[in-house]
């Protein structure tokens, strides 16, 4: 089997949408944030909320298909421990090291923190509760705010490891069959009924915390697309499929995602049992729609050796971990410049941009950082391969 280049670049391309969407969330008018411009505005809800809806699913997806095709030429054990080094030991030094400095502007945002960085850390690293409503994570005294997929992940990656047995019993295959063997209208439905039945059942059960432990609704949802990509990862057959029905997949994807927006828009907060039933039903499907015609397309158009590819799967982890830091600390700097609203929002993302362009640049060439931000110790070789191999999260 040839490389996949759409996913490798599919991947890229999911955590270049990540860092806009955390760009935007500076100017998204009415959520929280960590830090916020006076330059907000009401109408970014509309396609941030069209975007997040499915775009940490698509990466859960996207990190179950490289377990599939990573677990296809080694044992369970042995991708575990590669997974655990390459995910645990990121998120330790990214805690510890990239993400105070988020809290420490959220915290001077808020009051709790008074302004000078190395007292802050001096405090931070007694691991003690802060104030609530210090910043978020205050309650546990340590916070991985964007860091989180990296903790998730790991927890999929050890369950899917235990659960290999099973999944490769006949009851397994059976399973995956069910999933591959889906063609037409099937593939653009069915998938997406498991997700309905844990959204509707679970989400009102569960706040999105973020802490991993309590977390039940979004656990169910993102283990669930992960595995879907752990069955869908090496079926030739299924992907063309998916690249056939792009342009219907698409056009559902439109479709469902108006209706639901224009439902949940239009609905008062609390719109009763039945209501919030229907338009997380409508989500569901639209999530669904949504992956399956980015896988399609994806498949269609980027299943290619592009020249930026090499370059880009090995930059995707170290700019992934730095790039929320960075906003955050230009927004801090940038912020009390009264710039105007375009300037300001371009320096926030060139300086980001920049910041993880250098910063990259470094920890590429000094073996000693690689590891600290998932990269194997020696550079990776930048010719082809013939072997599918894709994606390192």
């Amino acid at each position: 089997m040839t490389r996949r280049h759409d996913i490798d670049a599919l991947r890229a391309l999911a955590f270049a949408l990540l860092i806009l969407y955390h760009w935007g969330m500076l100017y998204v008018g009415d959520w929280d944030w960590h830090i916020k411009s006076p330059h907000t505005t009401d109408w970014l809800q509309i396609p941030m909320l069209a975007v997040n809806r499915w775009r940490m699913s698509l990466i859960f997806l996207i990190s179950g298909a490289s377990a599939g095709f990573l677990l296809a030429r080694g044992g369970g054990l042995s991708f575990l421990g590669k997974r655990t080094w390459r995910l645990l030991l990121p998120l330790v030094f990214g805690m510890l090291v990239i993400v105070p400095v988020q809290p420490y502007v959220q915290g001077i945002g808020t009051g709790y923190v008074t302004p000078g960085y190395l007292d802050f850390l001096a405090r931070y690293y007694q691991f003690r509760p802060w104030p609530a409503g210090a910043f978020d994570g205050d309650t546990s005294g340590l916070t991985w705010n964007h860091l989180w997929y990296l903790a998730y992940l790991w927890t999929y990656t050890v369950v899917l490891a235990l659960a290999l047995p099973l999944l490769r019993s006949n009851g397994g295959l059976w399973l995956q069959r069910r999933l591959t063997c889906l063609r037409g209208w099937a593939l653009l439905l069915l998938p997406a009924l498991p997700i309905a039945i844990e959204t509707v059942t679970l989400q009102g059960r569960f706040e999105d915390t973020g802490d991993l432990v309590h977390d039940g609704y979004r656990n169910a949802l993102y283990f669930t697309v992960f595995l879907y990509g752990f069955w869908l990862a090496r079926d030739v057959a299924v992907w063309d499929e998916l690249a056939r029905l792009r342009r219907r997949a698409l056009g559902w994807a439109a479709g469902l995602c108006v209706a639901y927006l224009g439902l949940a828009l239009s609905l008062p907060d609390d719109p009763g049992t039945v209501w919030q039933s229907i338009v997380w039903t409508l989500r569901s499907f639209y999530v669904w729609a949504a992956i399956a015609a980015v896988l399609g397309w994806s498949k269609a158009w980027l299943d290619r050796p592009f020249p930026w590819l090499g370059w880009a799967n090995e930059a995707v982890y170290p700019w992934y971990v730095l790039h929320q830091s960075l906003i955050v600390l230009l927004a801090y700097w940038l912020i009390p410049l009264h710039l105007p609203a375009g300037l300001e929002a371009l320096a926030v993302l060139a300086g980001t941009v920049a910041g993880c362009w250098l910063g990259f640049a470094l920890i590429r060439r000094l073996p000693p950082l690689r590891p600290l931000f998932g990269l194997k110790w020696a550079p990776r070789d930048a010719s082809p391969r013939p072997a599918v191999a894709p994606v390192a999260a």
